[in-house]
């Protein structure tokens, strides 16, 4: 356990950036891609300044796109620290576009990205433990400990899982697929 606390505000970073034209898919809307790689930049930004090392994407846990974002609107990623581990820490994002002419401002992700510090040999460095100011930053804390427990037990219903069963590809016939496994 560590015996060096830093508050979830030491970890707090903030991007904005106007969404430009080259930043679109087919459809006209920012593409998912570009904010994928906004969102790692900013994780790392708020793990690298909370651990003071420099930090590698373990995984990205989640991604909710929830709203789409339009050319000329200025989007702005807020990211802390909700939970660490040893040398692990949960990244929470919030991503907002703002219409720029009529200031109205939507929420159009939540992401959660697994940081992990690393030193300059590239192993994995202890990060400091994490002080709870507030009650939301508990709320934080607690939801990215039960979404560690579900992936856990995700991963280990898949190493039970016995998919070459008959009752397991027969419980398949509910779901739109048509096996032709020879």
């Amino acid at each position: 356990m560590s015996t060096d606390f830093k508050p979830v505000s030491s970890s707090k970073v903030s991007i904005s950036e106007l969404m430009l034209p080259s930043h679109t898919n087919f459809s006209g809307k920012i593409h998912g891609g570009y904010i994928l790689q906004l969102l790692d930049q900013i994780a790392f930004a708020s793990a690298s300044k909370f651990s003071g090392n420099y930090c590698v994407t373990a995984s990205v846990d989640t991604v909710n796109f929830l709203k789409p974002i339009e050319v000329g609107e200025l989007v702005t990623m807020k990211a802390s620290v909700n939970y660490v581990g040893r040398s692990s820490m949960v990244v929470g994002i919030r991503v907002e576009a703002e219409n720029i002419q009529t200031g109205v401002i939507k929420h159009c992700n939540s992401s959660y990205f697994t940081m992990v510090a690393k030193d300059k040999e590239g192993k994995s460095v202890q990060v400091p433990g994490l002080i709870l100011s507030n009650l939301q930053e508990v709320r934080r804390f607690r939801k990215a400990i039960k979404h560690i427990e579900v992936r856990k037990e995700v991963e280990e219903h898949e190493k039970l899982a016995n998919i070459n069963s008959i009752e397991d590809l027969a419980s398949l016939e509910k779901y739109n697929v048509l096996l032709e496994i020879s």
